[in-house]
């Protein structure tokens, strides 16, 4: 077996940055001023305006482009997705189903050919790959009916994340003047991804397949073009082949926090001598290789240690519970249990909500632990001020935003209120 790369940040950093890169790749260097602006038609005229300095014909500049109009259920999705509004034990029981299990094992069966192939020229397995379709669109059943053209033109419009959408549709574009993809073709999501496996144009463009060998690829209606896309992308990404994407495992009682920060990887001996076990009470390898720990419920909830595979998949979705997800799928496909604490009492966690949340951040802020800017999201920065105060005050230091942290911290709070002076109000 081959041990993983030690220096995971770098690995991470790695992967942004391919990721930076792949968006860029296919188009010239110009200035990068966002198109984004209220008025729709004014951003469409931005955008051609873009798309002319990039070097796109008149029918992209005035055919295609005059033809997109918004989509206004898109910018109300992108501020709702269930990441940030479900708890993780509602988020994993949606998409590790017994219909996913049963669904997906029949899909490797269907398919033991291409993923016989799959596997021994990307050397990804094929659970993960199942695991995958099965989130993405439940095996083909739910492609996306939106207009991807009107979906991305409507999110480049919109300056939350305007120049990420933007160079995605200028990438979309290229497709369509390439002929690799019609304009007839494109429908998916609202977020503007495509087919099977919901690749955005930038991924298509860069790592996409013919895996069924008839001269074209349709990531829509192939099902080997889409899977053999998959395989390529999460190879070309770095996938290790003969590593897993982490496990479950079981804390010790009264385990040491304050010796763990959290999105830091250690060796996984490291957290074999803080007497971290696996879920069957067994003492973890010793394989060579880093990990991660990740409470997405906080001391309460499950527990995982995320190794390097984990990372290739939040290339896919940057979101830990979408990729745990995939994790856990793919572990059932192959006959594993799923995730234990599901089967516990203590699963029916009550999530804080966007604006406790906001307010937490804010508070946390004021008190000297920075959070950035308040966006009702538990980031990294979040769970690290989070623990820098539960360290500070005594509580168990998980990152989690507990009930037991929003009592602290609104004591706390109201004790600094106290002690400020008072400004005399003189007439």
């Amino acid at each position: 077996m081959t041990s993983s790369h030690p220096l995971v940040k770098q690995v991470i950093t790695f992967f942004n940055y391919r990721k930076f890169l792949t968006t860029c790749a296919f188009i010239p260097l110009f200035a990068n001023a966002t198109i984004a602006d209220e008025n729709f038609n004014q951003c469409k005229v931005n955008l051609a305006e873009r798309a002319k300095t990039a070097g796109f014909s008149s029918y992209i500049t005035e055919t295609v482009i005059n033809n997109i109009s918004p989509i206004e259920r898109v910018i109300a999705l992108d501020k709702k997705q269930p990441e940030f509004t479900q708890t993780f034990e509602q988020y994993i029981k949606a998409r590790v189903s017994t219909y996913h299990e049963r669904v997906g094992k029949q899909k490797l069966v269907e398919n033991k050919v291409l993923f016989d192939k799959l596997e021994q020229k990307y050397g990804v397995p094929r659970q993960y790959l199942v695991s995958f379709w099965g989130l993405e669109t439940v095996f083909g059943k739910h492609k996306g009916k939106m207009s991807v053209l009107n979906s991305l033109a409507t999110l480049a419009c919109d300056q939350r994340r305007s120049e990420f959408f933007t160079l995605e549709l200028l990438n979309l574009f290229t497709l369509i003047e390439s002929e690799k993809v019609s304009v007839e073709q494109l429908q998916g999501s609202w977020a503007g991804a495509m087919g099977h496996m919901q690749f955005m144009p930038t991924a298509f463009l860069k790592y996409a397949v013919d895996g069924d060998n008839d001269g074209k690829v349709d990531i829509w209606q192939s099902e080997a073009d889409a899977l053999t896309t998959a395989a390529n992308y999460l190879n070309q990404i770095g996938w290790q082949a003969k590593e897993r994407w982490g496990r479950e495992v079981k804390l010790p009682e009264n385990f040491a926090f304050e010796k763990v920060a959290f999105d830091q990887y250690y060796p996984l001996s490291y957290f074999q001598q803080l007497g971290v076990k696996q879920t069957n009470n067994q003492v973890l390898s010793t394989y060579d290789i880093q990990a991660e720990l990740y409470l997405p419920s906080g001391h309460k909830g499950p527990a995982f240690l995320l190794y390097p595979n984990f990372n290739v998949i939040m290339t896919w979705n940057l979101s830990k519970s979408y990729a745990l997800s995939v994790g856990l799928l793919a572990n059932k496909l192959v006959g594993a249990n799923g995730l234990e604490f599901l089967q516990t009492e203590q699963a029916n966690a009550n999530r804080y909500s966007f604006v406790e949340m906001k307010n937490l951040q804010s508070q946390l802020n004021t008190l000297g632990f920075e959070t950035g800017k308040p966006d009702g999201i538990w980031g990294p920065k979040s769970r690290d001020a989070i623990r820098s105060f539960q360290l500070k005050h005594e509580l168990i230091a998980d990152g989690y935003p507990n009930k037991e942290l929003f009592t602290k911290i609104n004591l706390v709070m109201s004790e600094t209120d106290s002690v400020m002076p008072k400004v005399d109000k003189q007439s």
